[in-house]
C-alpha cells in the first residue's frame, strides 16, 4: 500500500481526525438548564472559592493539550502551523485510543519563544496536562524548562523524552540478553538535537556513566565549536575522557549507538569496531544510520530501529498515552527523571525475561498490556515523590 497516497484521500474524507462528543445532554428545558444557564452557574461559584475543583467538576482532569508552532514537524521541518495540524490531530487520536485521554490539537502562529510560553501559560486553567510537540531546538529545552516553573501541572515535550524513555526500555531488556553492565558499558548518541540530549540525560540518570554524545562536526567535547546553550551542558556531564575525533572514533570499543540523526552513517566496518555482541539503536526515519541486516552480519546482537518493518521498533506511542493517563489519575504537578525512569522499567518488564530474545526487547506498539502499566508505574511513583494531589488506587 502507498501508504502517503492512501492516507492523503483518507483525510480528505475524513475531513478532520476528531471531534466533540457531548456528556451532558441539552435537549429540553430541564436538561438545558442543568448544563447550561442557570444551573451551571453553582459549578462556576464552586470554582472560584477553590480553583482545585476545576479537576472534578470540568473534564480537566482527562485533558491535555497537544501544543505545537509548526517548527519541526516530523521530518518535514519548518512547515508552519496550520501545515502541522495534521499531526497534532493524529497525536490527539493516539491519545484517546491508546491511553483514553482526551487531547487538543493547539497549533500557535509564532515561534517567539516568550509569546509560546505566554499562550500556554495563558491556556493552562483549561487543562489537565501539556503535550509540547514538534518545537524545534534548542527553543524546545527553554520553552520546557520555563513552563515547568510557571505550571503546576505536567508539562512534556514527547520529541524529548518519549523517545529517550522508549530507548531507555529497550536498552534495559537488551542490557539482559547480551550481558552488559550499565556501570561498564560505554554508549555513543549521535544527534545532539532534542532527542539525542534527553536520551543522553536519561541514561545518565539511570546510572551509565560512559557516555559520548556525536553530531555532525563529530565526537562533542568542552572544545567544540559552535555547540548552543543546552549542548554547552551536555559536554560537561559526558565524553568524561574529552576524546575527540569523528564517529567512527568514538563507535571503536563501544558497547552500545543510539542514532537520532542521519541515513547510512553508520557502515560495517564501524559496527565491527564496537565491543562484542553490541547494540544499536539506529532510528533516523525513514531510513535508519545503519539497516538491521548490515549492523547483524558486522557482529551486532541486537538491533533497533524506528520502523514498523524491523524488530524492536522505537515508537512514543508506547509512552504518552499511558504516561498522561497516570500522571492524570494522580492530579501529578510535574513528570520527573524518576517518573521516566519507571516508565522506561515498566515499558521493559512488558515483555517477561523467558520471552526476551535478540528480537524482542521491545513491546509491540498495540500490545494493550505496555499504556496500563506505564501509567500504574508513574503514578506510583508520583505519589512516592510528593508530587500527587491525590491517593494512587490501581489504574485498571
Amino acid at each position: 500500500m502507498d501508504y502517503r497516497k492512501v492516507s492523503l484521500q483518507k483525510h480528505y474524507e475524513w475531513k478532520g481526525k476528531l471531534e466533540v462528543t457531548a456528556r451532558a445532554k441539552a435537549g429540553d428545558k430541564e436538561a438545558l438548564s442543568l448544563a447550561y444557564t442557570p444551573g451551571v452557574a453553582e459549578p462556576c461559584l464552586e470554582i472560584q472559592k477553590d480553583y482545585k475543583k476545576s479537576w472534578e467538576l470540568t473534564r480537566r482532569w482527562n485533558m491535555v493539550a497537544v501544543i505545537t508552532d509548526g517548527s519541526a514537524v516530523l521530518g518535514l521541518g519548518d512547515i508552519g502551523p496550520e501545515a502541522g495540524m495534521p499531526v497534532m490531530e493524529g497525536k490527539c487520536v493516539l491519545f484517546k485510543e491508546f491511553g483514553g485521554v482526551n487531547a487538543v490539537p493547539i497549533c500557535l502562529d509564532t515561534q517567539d519563544t516568550e509569546e509560546i510560553i505566554k499562550s500556554v501559560v495563558n491556556i493552562a486553567p483549561a487543562f489537565g496536562g501539556i503535550n509540547l510537540e514538534d518545537i524545534s531546538a534548542p527553543r524546545c529545552f527553554e520553552i520546557e524548562e520555563r513552563l515547568k516553573e510557571l505550571l503546576d501541572i505536567p508539562v512534556f515535550h514527547d520529541d524529548q523524552h518519549g523517545t529517550a524513555i522508549v530507548v531507555l526500555a529497550g536498552i534495559i531488556n537488551a542490557m539482559k540478553v547480551t550481558g552488559k553492565d550499565k556501570g561498564s558499558a560505554k554508549v555513543v548518541v549521535n544527534g545532539a538535537g532534542s532527542a539525542g540530549v534527553a536520551i543522553t540525560k536519561l541514561l545518565l540518570t539511570y546510572g551509565f556513566k560512559d557516555v559520548t554524545m556525536c553530531d555532525i562536526s563529530g565526537i562533542l567535547g568542552k572544545g567544540s565549536q559552535n555547540l548552543n546553550w543546552m549542548q554547552q551542558k551536555m559536554v560537561e556531564v559526558t565524553n568524561l575522557e574529552q576524546k575527540t575525533g569523528t564517529l567512527a572514533d568514538a563507535l571503536k570499543g563501544a558497547d552500545i549507538f543510539v542514532g537520532v540523526s542521519a541515513p547510512n552513517i553508520v557502515t560495517q566496518d564501524m559496527v565491527a569496531s564496537m565491543n562484542k555482541d553490541a547494540i544499536l539503536f539506529a532510528m533516523a526515519n525513514p531510513v535508519p544510520e545503519i539497516m538491521p541486516d548490515i549492523a547483524k552480519a558486522a557482529g551486532a546482537k541486537v538491533v533497533g530501529t524506528g520502523r514498523s518493518d524491523f524488530p524492536n521498533q522505537i515508537n512514543n506511542v508506547l509512552v504518552f498515552p499511558g504516561l498522561f493517563k497516570g500522571v492524570l489519575a494522580v492530579r501529578a504537578k510535574d513528570i520527573t527523571e524518576g517518573m521516566k525512569v519507571a516508565a522506561s522499567h515498566a515499558i521493559a518488564a512488558v515483555i517477561p525475561e523467558e520471552e526476551l530474545t535478540t528480537e524482542y526487547v521491545i513491546p509491540s506498539s498495540f500490545d494493550k498490556r505496555v499504556a496500563l502499566a506505564v501509567a500504574n508505574a508513574v503514578a506510583k511513583e508520583a505519589e512516592k515523590e510528593g508530587i500527587s494531589r491525590i491517593p494512587y488506587t490501581e489504574i485498571k
